[in-house]
């Protein structure tokens, strides 16, 4: 990089910091990953979360308190301290709004509030997931208007995707190839360097921002495209009358079929990216057809398992108006407490249509979390009184040791047999009819 602009070595050494801003599930990984060998400021607008980091303690639980131990990271929700910074990394959210319409609010205050505190010769990188062109179109000019600085004289711009996989512990920051880009050749070095520090799998140097912004968006696209086609097959499988786990066992002995299983798609990222792209090809003349068809196929699943639940309640002679129902699991995939997008509330919200009391238990959910979001008041597993079903709908770990007898005891309120509903076909379906219940799976 240029003369007066941060570089490699002064991050090395400790004359610069390195600032992470916004501390969530992509955040502080990247944080901590900094942090164990660099000087780090971590700065999240949350009080509470920061009060928490401070007392070793990651509620999103990626991290273990030794692991924050480990690091030399600053926590502040005070902006004047990224000015100690030149090297700044954006993570805040990108959410979609009511409208399936991209929430820009939090990558545009996060520009700003580094705007007012950035330094001369300064690099930012965003890793927001966004569609192309936000970083140069719409970060930059915020980033010039709050600091009185020129883009390309006095500071310099980056983008990075995130490739965060919450809960997995094997695919860690330090594990995955990291995508770089910079606005001109010096600061696609300078990035790559920096990240380089860290990460162990290897730099991808994209040719530039735009290229970098598109490859994240698709990602996640190609996902959910691809769960959505199984999420199709599962219902057409399901008229025919035959087994979609089966099925797909069948076809995968293929050397060349790609294995993915129907379920249902929510989270904050491959539920919302496939929008981001959606959106700016609609602003250019173009109306996706493919990308947002498979939107509508995996939107409607909490409908569909439903729609089945009550279903299979008629033909275990149950009546659907007042019939219990223990839906196991909240958040949006297994093992992780993010209830964020989840689409288990889609199908608590389709039986109440059909007036059935849908009870919620999930040990990784906090009541305060539930109860906030979206109202829910959690249940205990151990001290629920029978009910007439059961909606597996999120296969945590923490679930495994519940027995198709146990699963018997529960289900076992009034005349008629007990239901299963399996979303993820995590369950044996012979266990389980051998008990005398009802089973069904996505």
């Amino acid at each position: 990089m240029g003369s007066g602009f941060v570089n490699i070595e002064d991050l090395r050494s400790g004359r610069d910091r390195i600032a992470v801003v916004g501390l969530g599930y992509v955040g502080l990984p990247l944080a901590a990953a900094f942090g164990r060998r660099n000087r780090t400021i971590g700065f999240d607008i949350s009080e509470e979360k920061i009060s928490e980091l401070r007392r070793g303690q990651d509620s999103t639980g990626e991290l273990t308190a030794d692991d924050l131990a480990e690091t030399d990271i600053e926590y502040t929700v005070d902006p004047a301290r990224l000015k100690e910074a030149r090297f700044h990394i954006v993570t805040v959210p990108t959410p979609v709004d009511h409208h399936k319409k991209p929430d820009l609010t939090p990558v545009r205050s996060a520009s700003g509030m580094i705007g007012r505190n950035l330094s001369h010769g300064s690099v930012v990188v965003f890793e927001s997931t966004v569609y192309p062109g936000v970083t140069e179109e719409v970060c930059v000019p915020i980033l010039e208007k709050e600091s009185g600085l020129r883009c390309g004289v006095d500071f310099k711009v980056g983008y990075s995707p995130e490739r965060i996989n919450p809960g997995d512990k094997i695919h860690t920051v330090e594990n995955i190839v990291k995508v770089v880009s910079g606005q001109d050749a010096e600061t696609l070095e300078t990035v790559a360097a920096v990240y380089g520090m860290i990460i162990k799998a290897g730099i991808h140097k994209a040719s530039g921002i735009k290229v970098a912004e598109a490859a994240k968006v698709i990602e996640n696209t190609q996902r959910d495209l691809n769960i959505a086609l199984m999420n199709e097959l599962a219902i057409i499988f399901n008229k025919l009358g035959i087994s979609t786990s089966d099925v797909l066992k069948a076809a995968g002995t293929k050397w060349n079929f790609l294995k993915f299983t129907p379920g249902l798609v929510g989270g904050h990222c491959i539920g919302v990216d496939p929008f981001y792209l959606t959106y700016k090809a609609e602003e250019l003349g173009y109306h996706p057809q493919v990308i947002l068809a498979g939107r509508r196929i995996n939107d409607g699943m909490g409908k569909f398992v439903a729609e089945m639940t009550v279903k299979k309640l008629i033909q275990a002679n149950k009546a659907v108006k007042g019939a219990r129902i223990l839906v196991m699991g909240l958040t949006f995939k297994e093992n992780v407490p993010d209830i964020r997008n989840t689409k288990v509330v889609d199908i608590l919200h389709e039986l109440r249509e059909y007036e059935v009391e849908a009870l919620v238990c999930d040990p990784l959910v906090s009541q305060m979390q539930a109860r906030r979001e979206y109202g829910i008041e959690l249940t205990d597993i151990d001290s629920i009184e029978p009910v007439d079903g059961v909606i597996w709908a999120v296969a945590h770990d923490r679930f495994r040791g519940i027995s198709a007898t146990r699963l018997k005891s529960i289900c076992s309120n009034g005349n008629g047999q007990g239901v299963v509903i399996d979303v993820k076909a995590c369950l044996d379906p012979v266990k389980i009819e051998s008990e005398g219940l009802i089973y069904w799976s996505l």
